[in-house]
């Protein structure tokens, strides 16, 4: 993909993430590089995300995912990348 293209990217965290203020400095990272979407915990103690914008950025996210907060003990993460436009104008903590 090009680096100046717009890409969205579907998440899944797994590993030990929940009530380690995953969201929270997920949150602060996504603002720090201009990231929209949004993140929330599910049932089954997985971290599901959506991540909109340019793909260098979206990367450096994902990237940053795949250890977290120091508290966190990741261990995989599974995402699916597609090109397009953004539908979000913000990042939301769900």
């Amino acid at each position: 993909m090009k680096t100046n293209a717009h890409i969205t990217a579907h998440i899944f965290i797994y590993g030990y993430v929940q009530g380690v203020s995953f969201r929270a400095n997920l949150w602060r990272e996504a603002k720090k590089h201009g990231i929209f979407g949004w993140v929330r915990n599910l049932k089954d103690g997985r971290m599901e995300a959506v991540f909109q914008g340019e793909t260098d950025k979206v990367n450096e996210v994902v990237k940053w995912c795949r250890t977290g907060p120091p508290a966190a003990k990741v261990e995989k993460v599974d995402a699916e990348y597609v090109e397009g436009p953004e539908t979000f104008t913000r990042f939301d903590i769900r």
